[in-house]
């Protein structure tokens, strides 16, 4: 539950600091990299961690995980300039694409179909109080203290983590010869940072019809066409291509993406339309943003009990239904927008994912034994942090195309009909997030290890927690 609350309290905390990072080291243009890089080296890097995750254990992985993160949070406290910030968050992603997908395999290992719903209550608590903590904590920094508190914070959170996951996480794993796709992985890795990076600065670094423009995202398309014939043919693939074969894994792989897509998409731009717009101190706009991510963990904690009840599918559409509403709305609040009403549309969102995210990746988890989990779960990882990172590049290429080069404070008519546009790509991710419910097969597994599911050769024994 620590190193939940490592991501959770990081996914929201950095989101009111903007203004006052882009007032003391400039580059609004540049401030999306901010998101993007570390949601960019978290998404690559989680299909190689959860493949050496089902192959050497849980347990090195995550310490791993948890390393990286200190470092680029100690990188990002001493960033002197902006680009300086964005490569200190490239570290700090790639540690977070360790931590996040292992803490919730950890959990699939502990815990049965039957006992994750009331551990659901459990880590829901974590959200909850991450989501107010993480929020208040950036606007208090910003505002009283000093914006770099916000990664000197992750430090004693960090530490505590290891030392608990050490302490008391026991893996039973026979250590055999194992060979890492790292031909996929590096394919993967300069693929898709050459599409973020298409999409990102196409537009305004460079025209989206030009060398550059189409170059990058031609050379992208055909590196990930790469990476899947080389996955067809690794003897471990680092993303295994069944996975994109199975109904449900495919339903659960376009909830995440979407969950991502609309999560960033709103933590990105919420905050800082807020403060132009409205003048909105941090810490307002920052509980304003938790209302996103307090409604999450509240329905999340209820899932359990309708996903047994009614079934997988029915929760998640209850879900998707609930985030295109709040979605909606929020468009609709943008042309005229007030603190309550933009926070009671982030607290529906919210609610709306808690039922679609949680019961999805349950049943994903559910349908594989132990090893397969950490491939199932860091599939699902990816999927969420690939759609983060594409859906803040199309947004941050949306927003900055129509503000020609002006800064929200500068203009902040010109800023209001940007962000406006740009949320009707988050209502377009939220109908995917709906078609990915409505995919989810209506008889889904409610026991783990069932007799059909593929085990792999390197399959062992769970790992269990010690009191």
């Amino acid at each position: 539950m620590v190193t939940t609350g490592l991501v959770a309290i990081d996914a929201t905390i950095l989101a009111t600091a903007v203004p006052t990072i882009v007032g003391e080291l400039g580059g609004f243009e540049t401030f999306p990299w901010l998101f993007s890089v570390y949601l960019l080296t978290q998404a690559v890097s989680v299909p190689i961690y959860s493949k050496l995750a089902d192959t050497v254990g849980r347990l090195p992985v995550v310490l791993v995980g948890i390393g990286l993160f200190l470092l680029g949070s100690v990188l990002c406290g001493f960033a002197w300039s902006m680009p300086a910030l964005v490569v200190a968050r490239a570290v700090q992603g790639l540690g977070a694409g360790a931590v996040q997908p292992m803490a919730i395999t950890i959990a699939g290992d502990i815990y049965t179909v039957a006992e994750r719903a009331k551990a659901q209550a459990y880590i829901a608590a974590v959200w909850a109080a991450s989501s107010v903590v993480g929020p208040t904590l950036g606007g208090l920094f910003s505002e009283y203290a000093s914006w770099r508190w916000i990664f000197w914070v992750n430090v004693p959170l960090c530490v505590w983590a290891a030392w608990l996951l050490v302490r008391h996480l026991r893996e039973s794993v026979a250590r055999t010869t194992h060979r890492i796709d790292w031909t996929g992985g590096a394919l993967l890795t300069v693929g898709l940072t050459l599409l973020v990076l298409g999409l990102l600065e196409g537009g305004h670094a460079w025209p989206w019809v030009s060398v550059p423009g189409l170059g990058s995202l031609g050379l992208a398309a055909a590196l990930l066409g790469a990476f899947v014939l080389v996955e067809r043919r690794a003897v471990e693939p680092v993303l295994p291509l069944w996975v994109f074969r199975r109904r449900l894994l495919v339903a659960a792989l376009l909830v995440g993406l979407a969950v991502g897509a609309v999560l960033v998409g709103l933590s990105s731009y919420v905050p800082t339309f807020l403060e132009a717009l409205l003048d909105a101190s941090p810490i307002v706009s920052g509980l304003t943003l938790a209302a996103l991510t307090l409604g999450w963990p509240i329905s999340a904690s209820q899932s359990g009990r309708l996903y047994l009840r009614f079934g997988f599918r029915a929760t998640a559409l209850a879900g998707a239904a609930l985030v295109l509403v709040g979605t909606v709305a929020l468009v609709v609040v943008a042309t005229r927008p007030s603190v309550l009403a933009v926070g009671a549309c982030c607290f529906v969102v919210g609610a709306g994912m808690g039922l679609a995210a949680s019961p999805t990746l349950i049943a994903a988890q559910a349908s594989v034994g132990w090893g397969d989990r950490g491939v199932v779960t860091g599939a699902n990882a990816f999927a969420r942090s690939l759609g983060s990172a594409v859906g803040v590049a199309v947004l941050g290429a949306v927003v900055n195309g129509l503000m020609h080069g002006t800064d929200a404070t500068s203009d902040p008519a010109r800023f209001q009909h940007a962000v406006t546009v740009g949320l009707v790509g988050v209502v377009a991710a939220a109908v995917v997030l709906a078609v990915g419910a409505a995919l989810i097969p209506g008889s889904t597994p409610t026991t783990d290890h069932p007799s059909d599911a593929r085990r792999a050769p390197s399959a062992r024994g769970p790992a269990t927690a010690s009191d």
